[in-house]
Parts: C-alpha cells; sequence; structure tokens
C-alpha cells in the first residue's frame, strides 16, 4: 500500500521537476523497495550498538543470578555492557514472559533453560507464554543438580537418617524451594514420594536467595536448592548440611558429596540446564553472534573452572539448535513425573 504512493511521488519528480532519465528512475524505484530488508540486515550487522538487558528470572543469589552475572562479566570484551535485571517470580515465569513478549531485537535476553521450559509448559493451568513458540534459544552455558539441605540444627547427619526423623515426626517439617512449579519444587516432590514422606509440607520463595536465607536462620529445616558455589561454601562452614546430590554421578567440584542414588533412592536424578534465549523472531545472524561469544567465553578453561567449582557442568560446545533439542528433552522427561505427582497450578 505504501509502495504506490511512493512511485507516483517518483514520477512526478521525474516529468516536472528533476528530469531524471529513464533508467535512473527504475533504479530508485527498485532501491524503495529493497530498503526495508537492508535496513533489517544492516541493523544486525551492526548489533549491538548500546547496552544489552540480560534478565534474570529470580532475586539475587540462586545458581541463575550466579551464572547470568558471570556471563555478563565475560561478555564485555565481546558483546559490550549487559545489564542484568533480577525479575522474580511465579517461579521464573513473571521475568520470562516479560522476554517473551519483549522485541526482537537482541536488546533484550533472558538466563533461562529447564526451570522455565518445564514450569510453563507442564505445570501451568494458565501459563503466561508459550516457551517452545515465544523464546528462541541460543546457547546452553552449563547444568546442574540439585541438593537436598538441611539446617544443621536437625539430628540428623544422613539422607537416611533426615528420612527416618521425617517419618518419626509427621506433619511437622517443611521444605522450601524457589517457586511453585519450578524443577526445585518437582524434585522436592519426587523426593517425598520416593522417601515415602508425604507429610512434608512444601514453601515455595520467589527465588533461592530469599529460601537459603530462612534455611540457613533455622527457618525452615529442608531445602531443595540448585547447587552452586555458595551451597557448597555453606556446607563446608556448615551453615547448612547437603545430604545428597541429584546428579547421576558425584561432582567434580565437590566429589565428597553423595549422590541420592547411591543413598537408595535411584529414582532422584534431576539436572537443569541454563543458558540464554530471546524473544521469538530474533535475527538469525544476532542470536548466532551471542552464541559465537558465548562459545567463544566457555572456550576458556578458566570460565569452566569458575563453573566446575560452583558445581556445574559447562557446555562449551552449545548451539541453538543443540540447546533446543535439550529443552525439548526436558519437558518429555518430566512429563510423566508431573502426571504422576498430578501437580498443576494457576
Amino acid at each position: 500500500m505504501m509502495l504506490r504512493p511512493l512511485l507516483q511521488c517518483l514520477a512526478q519528480n521525474w516529468e516536472d521537476k528533476m528530469k531524471l532519465p529513464r533508467r535512473q528512475f527504475l533504479h530508485l524505484a527498485a532501491g524503495a523497495v529493497v530498503l526495508p530488508a537492508v535496513s533489517h540486515f544492516a541493523r544486525a550487522q551492526a548489533y549491538p550498538t548500546g547496552p544489552i538487558r540480560l534478565v534474570v528470572p529470580f532475586p539475587p543469589g540462586g545458581g541463575y543470578d550466579f551464572i547470568g552475572r558471570l556471563w555478563s562479566d565475560k561478555m564485555k570484551s565481546l558483546l559490550g555492557k549487559i545489564v542484568v535485571d533480577n525479575m522474580g517470580g511465579g517461579g521464573s515465569s513473571l521475568g520470562a514472559a516479560a522476554v517473551a513478549r519483549a522485541d526482537p531485537d537482541g536488546y533484550t535476553l533472558l538466563v533461562g533453560g529447564t526451570i522455565p521450559y518445564v514450569n510453563e509448559a507442564l505445570v501451568k493451568s494458565r501459563p503466561l507464554y508459550d516457551p517452545i513458540k515465544d523464546l528462541d534459544p541460543i546457547s546452553c552455558i552449563a547444568f546442574g543438580p540439585f541438593a537436598i539441605a538441611i539446617n544443621p540444627s536437625l539430628p540428623a547427619q544422613t539422607l537416611k537418617e533426615f528420612i527416618a526423623y521425617a517419618k518419626a515426626n509427621p506433619g511437622k517439617l517443611s521444605y522450601g524451594h524457589a517457586g511453585v512449579g519450578t524443577i526445585n519444587h518437582l524434585t522436592g516432590e519426587l523426593f517425598k514420594s520416593l522417601a515415602g514422606t508425604p507429610e512434608i509440607v512444601q514453601v515455595p520463595y520467589r527465588g533461592s536467595g530469599p529460601m537459603m536465607a530462612d534455611l540457613i536462620s533455622g527457618q525452615i529445616p529442608l531445602g531443595v536448592v540448585g547447587v552452586t558455589g555458595q551451597v557448597l561454601e555453606f556446607d563446608r562452614s556448615g551453615k547448612l548440611r547437603v545430604l545428597a546430590v541429584t546428579s547421576p554421578t558425584r561432582l567434580v567440584g565437590a566429589p565428597d558429596l553423595p549422590t541420592a542414588a547411591e543413598l537408595g533412592l535411584p529414582g532422584l536424578m534431576a539436572t537443569a540446564a541454563v543458558g540464554l534465549l530471546a524473544p521469538a523472531g530474533t535475527p538469525r545472524p544476532i542470536i548466532d553472534q551471542i552464541a559465537q561469544a558465548t562459545h567463544t567465553a566457555l572456550a576458556e578453561r578458566a570460565y569452566q573452572q569458575m563453573l566446575i567449582e560452583a558445581g556445574l557442568e559447562p557446555t562449551p560446545d552449545s548451539s541453538p539448535e543443540k540447546f533446543r533439542r535439550m529443552l525439548a528433552d526436558d519437558i518429555a522427561l518430566w512429563t510423566p513425573v508431573v502426571k504422576a505427582l498430578a501437580l498443576k497450578i494457576d
């Protein structure tokens, strides 16, 4: 609709004022048609020309926040300034939905992964967004397990002793997690089912940071938390007691911590991928540029070591396609668990 007036204007100028040769007029008209595409390509080529907003869908202090801030620091020399924006709430739904609704121009990114995908795709009866359709995966940064941790005041030194204590005190214990519908929550409910302790009451928080504060202070006796360097340090210093981790094998960064599987709960295996996503429709050149910058950073041994020491496993060979498949596999993995637990929330 806009092309006809433009051509008419060019023709009038040709006839009345500029007396352009026919060949030059046709060249101008053709240029008007391709201008939007050229401008779009030029914007992608020039990216980034300003700060990039990185949304972490949890409050400060948790695993997502750690990974997001570490990545943003590594990107200073590769992409420029990254502004971290913590938007907790809804088990990651609020922050992830904000990114899903943002302009697909590469200037709003999400620290996301297994938790936002599974939460919104499987657990929410009224999801705020469609993670598969509304977000484009860029790159996985790392994945890691969860920890079953207790306040040291409890009279339990091992996972077996804690389960016995919980069974002897039905209805008296609670556990905290990062939000309703998160993998932390699902892992906690799976633990209750496998351990035969259904009376343990779940207490949702806006993220792992606030929950950890209450766990350490004794406001709650038990927590299901994503493994981070902070969690490992609290365990080493005696501020909390990690009874088990949910990885298939012991952590390279904390080999002294037993897995739930080796302690008699082989079904309690849970890991979560964490990486970068963008609003659907973000130009592929921009997606590739961010993925390549992340790949370059993860190739550094020092960066990998920081993740490993935090109990995480780096994914230096990730790509948009690999990350998309990984998240699809997560949904397939957790679908029967969610159905078995009959967990559905508003």
